[in-house]
Formats: structure tokens, C-alpha cells, sequence
């Protein structure tokens, strides 16, 4: 089973090697505000899951200079995504995210935009302007679904049903724009059966692109507390590489596999430590995959 990669899709649509770099454009979100909640997601980190974004205290230009310089070494000339990564980047009036997504823009050096969000926090004005701006440079939206099933959504304080999830993807395909779906594998309580559920109902969504995330437990999220107490179990390696591997079967031939794995920041990952090892676990990723197309 071959799998249609980040790296290849890149190479297709840009012709060269393209790199992210994770920006923080200030926003915050309807979990920790007040409208929905305060205490975030019960995985989500003081961070926003921005932990290699850039600082806000930084214009987007100067975050996008000092990612270019950590990449020096990689990149002698290339371009960039300004991935707008921390908290949710839809969440604000529309003149505020124009004023931040133009600078990005503006970077002679960023090829595209890729914009984290909620499928909650897209409404009419913020559709527009993604509509616009997709007209100057390739617009990604990456919503953070997670699961489908209900019950695990109330688990993790997502705020919001799957129906919503479902209008989100639809407007986003009706203005041109890629949409990019955040899964979780592992969350407490769920079987593989249903995470694999989760996943085929993704592929069929009319997305584009799909991140598999590894659950991770990081320092100072409520999920740390449950873990802690004994009340939920991380993955075991093989466990997650066998299960990783069968998801992507279920997925369309051309839909992007923006990520297999995941990158826990290892000054605040508490469990799985294995995850670390990023090679090692995509070494064995890549293993299960082609022992499944021997079969």
C-alpha cells in the first residue's frame, strides 16, 4: 500500500521541497475564553498545541525570519507555508485575521497559508475572506476533529457535534479552499474500531488532507491528571504502528497523509515516551506498510 505523502504532494504542487514554519498569530479560543470553557481540550497544552510555533510577542514577519533561520541549515533557498499553528486562527474579526494572514502573504518567501482552526469558528465573513485570500496564495484550513463518536467529543471538551465538522467541510470545498483533518488515535475509552471508524468517515468527507496524531500527555493539560490517576493508558508502539497502518488503508488513493505519527515537545511529554524516537517509530511505520502490500 503506497500512501500519497506530504513531501510528494509538495514536490507535485510546488515543484520543490517546501517547509512549515509554525507561527502564533495572537488568537485565542472559544474553549479557554469563556465561551465554551476556560480549561481548553483536556489534551490541549498551555500552548494552544503550538509548542514549536513561533512567540507572539514577535510580528509574523520577524517569526517567519527566525523560523527561516532554524531551517538555515536544511534550506539553503526554498519556500515556506506560514502555518498558523497555535490555538484556533479563525477566532477573531475578520479585519484582525486579514491584517495577520496579509503579512504572512506579503513574505516574498511563503508559497501558501495553513490555518488551524475549529470547524466552529468559521462563519460567513471568515469564509469570504478565505475565499479572497486563496485567490493570492494557496490557502490550507486544518480543522481539529479528532473523533467522530459523540461520546469520546464530550470526553475531550471538543464543543461541538459532528455536524458541524461536516457544514465546515462543505463551505471550505464550496470556496476552493484545501481542507486538512486532525485525528487523534488512542483517545481514552475508544476501540480501534472506532478509531478506524473515525478515519474512513474522514476519507469520505470530501477532504483533502488527514493528520494522524499519536495521543499524547503533556505537562499541565487535565489529561495529565487523568493519566496520572490511572484513569486512561497511552499506546504501546506496535500497538499504534499496527493500527496507523490499517487507518491508511482506509483512506482515497490521492488524499494527503500530512503526518503519521506525532511530535510531542519532550520538555513537557509525560507519556509515551517511545514517541521520541521519531525514526524508530517511522522506521516500523513503514515496515507495517509494506508487510500489508505483500498480502
Amino acid at each position: 500500500m503506497e500512501y500519497y505523502s506530504l513531501s510528494s504532494y509538495l514536490q507535485d504542487t510546488f515543484g520543490e521541497k517546501v517547509y512549515k514554519i509554525a507561527l502564533d498569530g495572537g488568537f485565542t479560543c472559544p474553549n479557554r475564553d469563556g465561551t465554551l470553557g476556560r480549561k481548553g481540550c483536556i489534551f490541549c497544552s498551555g500552548a494552544g498545541s503550538g509548542e514549536f510555533a513561533g512567540s507572539r510577542s514577535d510580528s509574523v514577519t520577524v517569526q517567519i525570519e527566525k523560523g527561516k533561520e532554524r531551517l538555515r541549515e536544511k534550506v539553503k533557498k526554498g519556500k515556506y507555508i506560514a502555518y498558523f499553528q497555535a490555538f484556533t486562527n479563525t477566532y477573531a474579526p475578520a479585519d484582525r485575521l486579514r491584517k495577520v494572514y496579509e503579512e504572512a502573504l506579503s513574505h516574498p518567501d511563503i508559497a501558501a497559508l495553513s490555518i488551524a482552526t475549529r470547524p466552529d469558528c468559521l462563519p460567513a465573513e471568515v469564509i469570504s475572506l478565505l475565499e479572497e485570500i486563496n485567490k493570492i496564495k494557496p490557502v490550507w484550513v486544518e480543522l481539529g476533529l479528532q473523533t467522530i463518536h459523540e461520546r469520546s467529543a464530550e470526553y475531550i471538551r471538543r464543543g461541538y457535534p459532528l455536524a458541524v465538522f461536516d457544514e465546515a467541510v462543505k463551505k471550505l470545498k464550496g470556496i476552493g479552499v484545501e481542507v486538512i483533518v486532525h485525528v487523534i488515535l488512542g483517545l481514552p475509552g475508544e476501540t480501534a474500531k472506532e478509531m478506524k471508524e473515525t478515519v474512513a468517515y474522514v476519507g469520505k468527507s470530501g477532504a483533502d488532507g488527514i493528520k494522524l496524531q499519536l495521543l499524547h500527555v503533556l505537562e499541565g493539560t487535565d489529561l495529565e491528571k487523568e493519566y496520572r490517576e490511572g484513569r486512561c493508558r497511552v499506546m504501546e508502539m506496535q500497538e499504534y504502528v499496527d493500527l496507523a497502518a490499517d487507518c491508511m488503508a482506509l483512506l482515497p488513493e490521492r488524499m494527503v497523509i500530512h503526518r503519521i505519527t506525532g511530535d510531542g515537545d519532550k520538555k513537557t511529554l509525560i507519556a509515551p515516551k517511545w514517541s521520541m524516537d521519531k525514526k524508530r517509530v517511522l522506521n516500523a511505520l513503514h515496515k507495517a506498510i509494506e508487510e500489508r502490500e505483500r498480502i
